[in-house]
């Protein structure tokens, strides 16, 4: 688990909502309500959700519930399929090739722009459906006494998808706990125009 790791890079937020008992008695349930959903076998080209933390094959936490203590531990599992820019292009070329040769008469050899724009949503389709998508797993943690919710990511994309299924999920708002709202509320509402005047230091390298 990351967590455990001699290192590690977090995202931190506090839960701006009350959460009653009733809700977190559901959470397990609603975790699984927005599991991960594995795409291995069409061609979309992601799929995210919820999975176990000790195994993230597992949806439907088989392998350990997620309460751990004082803690519910959980992962965002993402699966992402790519196809090269080059690839994609090659493929394309093929298909205009192999339409335009299936028209007999020569004067009428063009491409239609709607057509040429079905060839390459088809091209893509295929290529998609040949591409194994490749997973991506961040773990997470929510401490039940001080409703602080840890992400082992720092990554901008991966936080906002985060927040936004967490919201779905639990129907509760994340405030990220960055050094300005750690320092606002150490300081008060008082501090808040000074706190907005800061400007960043530069240090030499």
């Amino acid at each position: 688990m990351a967590f455990f790791s001699a290192s590690v890079s977090l995202s931190r937020y506090r839960i701006m909502d009350d959460v009653n008992d009733q809700l977190l008695r559901e959470a397990p349930e609603r975790l699984v309500k927005h599991a991960f959903q594995d795409i291995d076998h069409t061609a979309d080209e992601r799929s995210f959700g919820w999975v176990c933390a000790d195994d993230y094959l597992d949806s439907k936490w088989k392998a350990s519930p997620p309460e751990k203590g004082h803690f519910l531990i959980f992962s965002l599992r993402l699966d992402t399929r790519r196809v090269q820019p080059a690839v994609f292009k090659k493929h394309v070329a093929i298909a205009e090739r192999s339409y335009l040769e299936s028209i007999e008469d020569p004067d009428k050899r063009f491409m239609p722009k709607d057509r040429k724009r079905e060839i390459r949503d088809q091209v893509m389709l295929k290529l998609r459906a040949r591409a194994l998508p490749v997973p991506a797993v961040f773990e997470a943690a929510w401490d039940l006494r001080t409703h602080t919710v840890y992400l082992a990511s720092t990554n901008s994309k991966v936080r906002s998808l985060f927040e936004d299924l967490f919201t779905l999920t639990f129907e509760l708002a994340l405030e990220p706990l960055t050094p300005f709202f750690l320092a606002s509320r150490m300081l008060g509402e008082e501090a808040l125009p000074r706190l907005e005047s800061l400007e960043p230091t530069d240090f030499p390298g």
